[in-house]
Formats: structure tokens, C-alpha cells, sequence
């Protein structure tokens, strides 16, 4: 069995420029616009939802497959995914375009000006997943997460027609999509992910109650921030568990997708929906106390000690077998 993770792969290129931008705009010649910045610094950065979780997943010890379109220019990146536990053999490598690419400059005040190239990206709709099921044998899971739209459409009906038990992450699509293509992406699903806004998101753009949710999905998980997640079933009771305490925040970014990761490793370790909103939790925690969505390493002292400071140590006793690959 295996975990197909379908998704974006980006990298982001971060600048910083000391001053500010408004000194060097002039209000009544905007549309005669020609600047540049001198920036002092360049942090390229790793991304994109569906690597990011493939690199958590990695981590904890399983060998997800990695589906989605990229560049010729992705030579690097995969190399590092790939020493991380990842399978790179089904991505998709176009001819034309390059890996997305998000590329922000920060001033002193905050402000931004920010590009965001989708390149391959939009190739994703070209995969078919029946040959990656053929190569690796049938999934767990095959988690949707946001991409090109028809691809995550494509993928989504896939599933539904082969009868993959598949993830519904739409998480950013859910500001830019509406109802119509939003109840497509989830209808069906075994699992469906979103935070508390992206939850009334669903909600308002489908017309459906949550209620009317729950009778499509077989279990809703909605992260809360640092009060934690919130699990829903149809017809059961809700489980609710708290977020790790006393967090040295950092970045926020690619908090959710090691959230997901955690989660979905516990599910593959046929662990219950509490230990597994547990394990999402503390893999979440290492991302948000670094910078960058996959600068973090997992030590296995500290990570099992957090473990059990945070959930006890029947948690330990249930997640401890699992963590082969976790050393020191």
C-alpha cells in the first residue's frame, strides 16, 4: 500500500530591501513605473503543499509517492526530496515550463511587492494516477491538495470512478474557487481537510450545512490554530485535541501541511483519528519554530519527551513503534 500526495511544488525566492519602496514611487507618474531595489539578501526557499507534506511523511519514516508537475529546473530540488524518504518517479517534468515559482521583496515598513509564476503547475491536469497505483500498488490515500484546478478535478474523479479512497485538501483554491468546483473537489471524500476559516468557506460557497458536509465526507478535520483541531463524524461524537503548548513561533508557513502529514502517517500506521490529530500536532510544532517549510530535523528523544509532556505517555507507548527511522 502506499500514500499518493498530488499537489503543488513551488520554490519561493524572499528579498529584503532596507528602505521603503514609497520613497522611490512618485503617486502621479504610476503608470510610467520603472524601478528597481537593491535587496541585501536572497533566501530560495523549498514549498508547495504537496512536497511539504511528502517531506513530513519522509520524515517520519514512510516513503510517500509524490505526484504533481515541475520544470526541468527541479534537478535539485528532487534530489533533496528524494534523500528525505520521497518517490519523485511520477512527477510529471515539462518541456516548456519551469517548477512554480513564488518571488517576494520585502522593505523596512513591511510592505511587498510579490510574483507569483504557476508555470508546470498547470501541466498537473496531464497526470493520470492509474499508472503511478500500477508502478507502486494501491494507496491508503490519495491526498488532493491545491493545484491547477482541472488537475485537482481530474484527480478527484479518478478516484471517485477507480474507487481510491482519497484526501480533500482544497485549502488556497477555496478563496478563488466557487461552489460548483469546490462541492466537486470534496464530494466523496474519505478525509476532508481545512482550517476554521476554510471550514465557512466550504460551507458559504456550497450552500451546504455542515451537516450536509458530513453526509459527504466520511470525517472532517479542522485545524484551530493554537486551540488545536476539531474531528467530525456523522453521527458520532466530536473529538477535539488540543494544540502543544508553550511554542516558540517563528513561521507559520507550511504549519497546515505537516499537520497533514502527522496525520495521515498515524492513519497509515492504522493508529485512531485522537492519536493521529496528536502526531499532526507535534510534526506541526517543528515547522512553525523554524524558518522555511522544511528546514526542520526530528530528534528522537526530544520529539517522544514533547510527545508525552504534551498528550502522556499512552501516546508514547502507541506512536513510539512506529518511529523507526527517528534517530538521537
Amino acid at each position: 500500500m502506499s500514500l499518493l500526495i498530488a499537489g503543488s511544488i513551488a520554490t519561493d525566492h524572499l528579498m529584503t530591501f532596507p528602505g521603503k519602496f514609497s520613497d522611490s514611487l512618485v503617486v502621479d507618474q504610476l503608470d510610467k513605473l520603472s524601478v528597481s531595489f537593491l535587496v541585501e539578501d536572497l533566501e530560495v526557499r523549498r514549498g508547495g503543499c504537496a512536497a511539504n507534506i511528502s517531506f513530513g511523511l519522509g520524515n517520519l519514516g514512510l516513503r510517500p509517492i509524490l505526484v504533481g508537475a515541475v520544470g526541468e529546473d527541479f534537478a535539485d530540488y528532487r534530489a533533496w526530496l528524494e534523500r528525505h524518504n520521497v518517490d519523485c518517479d511520477s512527477v510529471h517534468v515539462s518541456e516548456t515550463r519551469h517548477t512554480a515559482r513564488f518571488v517576494c521583496t520585502n522593505d523596512a515598513a513591511h510592505a511587498q511587492i510579490a510574483s507569483f509564476y504557476a508555470g508546470a503547475m498547470s501541466e498537473s491536469r496531464e497526470i493520470e494516477l492509474k499508472p503511478i497505483v500500477d508502478r507502486v500498488g494501491g494507496p491508503d490515500y490519495v491526498l488532493i491538495g491545491p493545484d491547477d484546478p482541472e488537475g485537482m478535478l481530474r484527480h478527484t474523479d479518478e478516484c471517485r470512478s477507480r474507487g481510491y479512497r482519497f484526501v480533500a485538501d482544497p485549502s488556497q483554491q477555496l478563496a478563488f474557487g466557487e461552489g460548483p468546483l469546490i462541492r466537486q473537489l470534496i464530494d466523496g471524500a474519505h478525509i476532508l481537510f481545512s482550517n476554521e476559516y476554510e471550514a465557512s468557506l466550504i460551507t458559504q460557497k456550497t450552500g451546504w450545512s455542515t451537516e450536509e458536509v458530513l453526509d459527504r465526507v466520511g470525517t472532517w478535520v479542522v485545524t484551530l490554530g493554537a486551540a488545536g483541531v476539531r474531528i467530525e463524524r456523522k453521527g458520532e461524537e466530536t473529538i477535539t485535541v488540543a494544540a502543544v503548548p508553550d511554542v516558540q513561533a517563528v513561521e507559520p508557513t507550511g504549519v497546515g501541511d505537516a499537520f497533514r502529514a502527522g496525520f495521515l502517517a498515524a492513519l497509515t500506521w492504522d493508529l485512531d483519528l485522537t492519536r493521529a490529530a496528536q502526531l499532526g500536532c507535534l510534526l506541526a510544532v517543528h515547522v512553525v519554530e523554524q524558518v522555511g517549510t522544511q528546514e526542520y530535523t526530528l530528534g528522537r528523544a526530544a520529539f517522544l519527551q514533547r510527545l508525552e509532556d504534551t498528550y502522556g505517555a499512552e501516546a508514547v507507548k502507541d506512536i513510539e513503534p512506529h518511529l523507526v527511522t527517528i534517530r538521537g
